[in-house]
């Protein structure tokens, strides 16, 4: 497992988290809440890494909402504060 991955996780859990304007205006857009992305993301697969990504590395994960539609959410981990940032959320085409 990617030690990025872990990090992200471990900071969502233990709430240390921020969401971005855009992901909060993405999600509003899509009906989809907060706590169902952060909930998804025990379960998320990773799909890319992207350690060297500016301003802070990412990784994207595809998760399932709880109505069963597949969403792709992109996290970044902020190393000098050790939270994760929920950068955006987009549907698969």
């Amino acid at each position: 497992m990617s030690k990025l991955f872990d990090n992200i996780r471990n900071a969502v859990r233990s709430d240390q988290l921020v969401v971005s304007w855009h992901a909060d205006d993405s999600l509003e857009k899509r009906e989809v809440t907060t706590w169902q992305i952060v909930a998804g993301l025990e379960s998320a697969t990773l799909i890319r890494e992207r350690p060297r990504s500016q301003p802070n590395p990412s990784i994207v994960v595809r998760q399932e909402l709880p109505d069963g539609s597949e969403v792709e959410v992109v996290w970044s981990w902020l190393a000098e504060s050790k939270r994760a940032k929920l950068v955006t959320v987009y549907f698969r085409e």
